[in-house]
């Protein structure tokens, strides 16, 4: 039971800061949705950086992972809104922000995350 309310106060504020940066970033304006694509690259290099943490010396416990990693990350990063908005790219035509967004966002992302990894390992 604790694990499970662990991964969902984690959630909870994730899913939160994704909709401040959402609503702080999306605008009608820009073609790609910058908000999503932040939250989705911030939260793979939290990711990276907290799973090479406890990995590294299990500075973290499990219970900070679910937390964290899953929990948190989880609810922060959007697979669903990215795969909506990219449904909304290819419905308009518009395939080069669906191109460009697509590809941007999973080479940064994983980039992203062996760079939380890297971090950890090679600088703390």
């Amino acid at each position: 039971m604790k694990q499970l309310l662990l991964v969902f106060i984690g959630g909870g504020f994730g899913s939160v800061l994704r909709f401040l940066l959402g609503k702080t970033f999306n605008t009608p304006s820009s073609s790609i949705p910058v908000g999503t694509f932040l939250a989705n690259i911030l939260g793979s290099l939290c990711i990276g950086f907290i799973l090479g943490l406890a990995a590294k010396n299990e500075a973290i416990s499990e219970n900070h992972i679910l937390l964290l990693a899953t929990g948190f990350c989880g609810g922060f990063t959007t697979f669903s809104t990215f795969a909506h908005e990219n449904h909304v790219f290819l419905k308009s035509g518009d395939f080069v922000s669906f191109g460009l967004y697509t590809i941007a966002s999973f080479i940064v992302g994983f980039i992203a995350v062996f760079l939380g990894i890297y971090l950890v390992k090679y600088i703390i």
